[in-house]
């Protein structure tokens, strides 16, 4: 490469070309441009004539100018220029070896990186020299070849979530010493120290020279999240000392929609030369439930992420009492206190302990639980053993019991004395006593204990000699008020009150729930050994990627349970969340005691950092260069010669005929076409469930659809102008597609050749029915029936009914609520004025009471309503709200068509209000309208 200017060039004689634009201005402004050519009838009588002497027009400066920088664009071009070429040092034109760490702690400059290597490889090719390259966290044999080829592949690698370890460092020494003849190193460095890195660096030097990158800044990384009883604990590092720094560590969990969020921050700062920085974190218990991952925000790397797992989540707690469900008030049962302290940071199981047991939760609660029988007693201590967290409280039966009098028994913390101590008793109190500052040594250390908590009444423990161990909660004058014992793995703490507020008001203050809480998270086991997991095997679930994002690990083999914990990660044991069946283990990128360290590079090898500008090959910027230029060249001459207007034109044309044809070739103006009224299609389900909406079922009759939403729509002005309901404008809807519970009642006109529901359609009907809608049913045969004839419709809706859940009919009594939900009525006429109507059959032991005209039915609303008179028809109304079909005759008619909107009226506030017309409370005044 020469340098000319500060600018390298690659194939400088080119520019030699540039010694030729002199002719070129010669050439140019010897030829005119085309002349422009203007219609003139008088130059017909030139013709013939000739001119012994022509001159030229001559090109205009402009022009030329435009032409001489397009030629020496492309001249320069061509000539290979290079901005900010790497500085020649004779190195020769040997093979040149990229190294490339690889690894989580170059993530975030994982761009800077790959433009750096791109770039050594386009000096490599300019330079004609063979390159190969190595990735130490997955090392392959060495190939050297073209430098273009490696510059190809670039753009699929990415860092992985492992360190360089033994294994692939074993691998990479073996592809170095498997090639002959020596050779010159690049190695991009992440700036981590790591085992036997020494020893590569030596084998390296024994072959050529070595240049490294490295990035200037430390990298960052976070441990494991830890809880310490009272908050999470959180420990980032970083690869080298420095001035002080402060970072953000992020909280991420799903929302309770499922969707991943930052849930909190946390700024953790490291001091002046330190290393190391520490910082805990509270949050509720719902809030670390939810937690799946702390990350350092802006770090992008899977070292600076902290995967959690069942350590910090929701804990399932068995809760078990003395008393059955329905024994007591439930206010004053104790599992009513447990429910409501634990509900918002437990999963809580509740029935029988013989049935809990094989669901194996993390608590098990005995509230006032005197004995157990003797099998489930061994396998509670088999539970507790193996991690659990047996909690009990006493209570009346636990105190009249010998449990824990004569011994210790495991499952007790300490041995109880025969009887209690209450005011009043026989070890009385003056008055009631208050709790004591928790110790130290307490899992409840840093709660406040209210002046306005005190104990009425409690279980005694007896004096032992390792009872003092053993309290971890005791009141002002130094009586034990909660003890605990380690049974195996596991722990038995019982509080010595009720778990309600018979024998003190703890479970009525706050206090009560962060004690519960603090126990509930230290039941949780310490983070296991590896001979803990011995004979196990872990599925990964997710694993992390080398930026610290996770991704799913369906093809990944299972890991054995020691390897889970002491092996480090590498390609066999990704970082990432695995499952035994049981529980979940959190495998991180760092583990606790794990340390950051920078590289150390010996004095030999020049070291660099990625400040320096980059080459930047300048040959393809100028070629378009000189290609715009051309093609303004072209529009100048154009404008020149007169023709950019004809061209204009012609563009325009093509344009608009181009148009055309890229227009759809069907478009044209069609009438709309009717489409199917259906509620959901233009009304969504917001707007549904904040109106009142009345709706019919589409048969497939149009004539019949239409009347039928003509009926509704009559009624519903009805119902806007005589009552307090405003219903929204009725709606046709399709079973099969559209939602039922948006509407109380669906009028459902019945046709002889009306199609039958499908199984979905039928499950929808059935579970509408049961949620409390109604549906009526209309044969609009009344005129048929009367004489005792069957008509097709009445059998069509013998079919549509016999899968749906309706209950036993009767035809309406002279007492429903029906006759007086609105208006007092004898008859339900519509169209036609005779038919029966049907209701759900009362219940057989309603009864009227003396004085009373109606029997006390004050419960439920009827399902179903079945009848024939053609209701819609007489409701129906056009669109100025006139009458659509004919009623009778007369005056008779028009009064049936009254009659029959009242009734519609009725049904809807039968619907929407039920039998409340039953209530005694109506009584009077129903009398008074009635004139009894």
């Amino acid at each position: 490469m020469t340098m000319i200017a500060g600018i390298g060039f690659t194939a400088p004689w080119l520019l030699l070309g540039l010694l030729g634009l002199p002719l070129l201005w010669l050439l140019l402004r010897a030829i005119p441009p085309a002349p422009k050519r203007q219609a003139f009838p008088a130059v017909t009588l030139l013709l013939g004539l000739k001119d012994d002497e022509s001159l030229s027009d001559r090109t205009p400066w402009w022009l030329l100018l435009l032409r001489f920088a397009a030629v020496a664009a492309a001249i320069i071009g061509l000539s290979g220029p290079v901005l900010n070429p790497a500085a020649e040092d004779g190195g020769g034109s040997g093979p040149v070896l990229i190294v490339m760490d690889a690894s989580w702690g170059g993530a975030a400059g994982w761009k800077q990186t790959v433009a750096q290597a791109r770039a050594q490889l386009e000096e490599a090719g300019r330079a004609e020299r063979p390159a190969a390259l190595l990735q130490l966290t997955a090392p392959e044999p060495l190939q050297f070849r073209a430098a273009s080829g490696w510059q190809r592949q670039l753009a699929g690698l990415a860092p992985l979530p492992w360190q360089p370890g033994p294994e692939q460092l074993a691998q990479a020494l073996e592809a170095i010493n498997g090639v002959e003849g020596g050779f010159d190193t690049v190695w991009f460095s992440d700036g981590l120290d790591y085992a036997d890195h020494g020893e590569l660096i030596e084998a390296l030097s024994r072959r050529g020279d070595i240049e490294v990158f490295e990035q200037p800044l430390p990298v960052l990384g976070l441990l494991p999240a830890s809880y310490t009883g009272s908050a999470i604990a959180l420990t980032a590092q970083r690869s080298r000392a420095g001035a002080a720094q402060e970072i953000s560590v992020v909280a991420q969990g799903k929302d309770p929609g499922g969707t991943e969020r930052s849930l909190a921050s946390l700024p953790l700062r490291f001091a002046d030369g330190a290393r190391t920085a520490t910082a805990e974190l509270s949050l509720p218990a719902e809030l670390r439930a939810r937690l799946s991952r702390f990350e350092i925000r802006g770090a992008n790397s899977a070292g600076a992420v902290a995967l959690t797992d069942d350590s910090l989540r929701r804990r399932e707690v068995a809760l078990v009492s003395s008393q059955s469900a329905d024994e007591g008030l439930a206010l004053l049962s104790p599992m009513h206190y447990l429910r409501q302290a634990l509900a918002p940071s437990a999963e809580l199981l509740e029935g029988a302990l013989a049935d809990l047991l094989p669901a194996n939760p993390d608590v098990i609660v005995l509230a006032d639980v005197a004995r157990l029988a003797p099998a489930q007693e061994e396998a509670v201590i088999e539970w507790v053993e193996n991690g659990g967290l047996l909690l009990r409280f006493a209570g009346s039966r636990l105190a009249a019991s010998d449990t824990a009098r004569a011994g210790e028994e495991p499952l007790m913390p300490v041995r109880l004395r025969i009887g209690g101590r209450s005011i009043g008793g026989a070890m009385s109190w003056g008055e009631p006593k208050t709790l004591a500052p928790f110790g130290e040594t307490s899992p409840f250390f840093g709660l406040e204990s209210p002046g306005e908590v005190s104990v009425r009444s409690q279980v005694v423990a007896q004096p032992d000699p390792e009872l003092a161990d053993r309290v971890i909660a005791e009141l002002a004058d130094g009586t034990p008020l909660v003890t605990r014992k380690t049974l195996g793995q596991g722990q038995v703490v019982l509080f010595h009150v009720t778990a309600n507020a018979e024998w003190s008001n703890l479970p009525l203050s706050g206090l009560f729930v962060s004690m519960l809480e603090r126990l509930a998270v230290s039941s949780s086991a310490a983070a296991p050994k590896a001979e803990d997991l011995e004979g196990t095997t872990w599925t990964p679930l997710q694993v992390l990627d080398g930026f610290g994002r996770m991704e799913a690990a369906e093809t990944l083999p299972g890991v054995a349970g020691p390897d889970l914990v002491a092996a480090p990660a590498g390609p066999q044991l990704r970082p990432g969340i695995y499952d035994s069946g049981r529980r979940m283990l959190a495998r991180n990128v760092l583990r606790q005691g794990d340390e950051l360290s920078a590289a150390r590079w010996p004095a030999s090898v020049a070291v660099s950092g990625y400040g320096a500008p980059q080459a930047l090959p300048m040959g393809g910027v100028l070629l378009a260069l000189a290609l715009g230029l051309l093609a303004l060249d072209v529009l100048g001459t154009l404008a020149v010669s007169g023709l950019l207007a004809r061209a204009r034109t012609a563009a325009l044309a093509a344009a608009i005929g181009l148009s055309g044809l890229a227009l759809p070739q069907d478009v044209q103006a069609q009438p709309l076409q009717p489409v199917e009224d259906s509620a959901l299609d233009y009304l969504t389900a917001a707007g549904l469930a904040s109106e009142l909406v009345l709706a019919h079922v589409l048969t497939g009759d149009a004539q019949v659809d239409k009347v039928a939403a003509a009926g509704l729509r009559g009624l519903t002005d009805t119902l806007f102008l005589r009552t307090s309901v405003e219903p929204a404008a009725p709606v046709s809807i399709d079973l099969e597609r559209d939602e039922l519970a948006f509407f109380p009642l669906l009028y459902w006109p019945i046709t002889r050749d009306q199609p039958l529901p499908s199984s979905e359609a039928y499950a929808k009907l059935n579970t509408y029915l049961r949620a409390g809608g109604m549906i009526l049913f209309d044969t609009r045969d009344a005129d048929l029936t009367a004489s005792g004839a069957t008509s097709p419709a009445a059998r069509r809706l013998q079919q549509i009914a016999l899968p749906l859940d309706i209950p036993p009919l009767e035809v309406v009594p002279a007492d429903h609520v029906l006759t007086r939900a609105f208006y007092l009525l004898q008859a339900f006429p519509g169209r036609h004025g005779r038919g029966p109507v049907w209701v759900e059959a009362a219940p057989p032991d309603a009864e009227q009471a003396e004085g009373i005209p109606f029997r006390n039915l004050n419960d439920g609303v009827t399902p179903v309503v079945i009848g024939g008179n053609d209701w819609a028809a007489a409701w129906a109304v056009d669109s100025n709200g006139r009458p659509l079909l004919p009623v009778g005759r007369g005056y008779a008619g028009e009064r049936q068509r009254e009659l029959a909107y009242r009734f519609g009226v009725n049904l809807v506030m039968h619907v929407l209000t039920g039998n409340y017309k039953s209530d005694q409370v109506h009584v009077p005044a129903l009398l008074d309208r009635l004139g009894q």
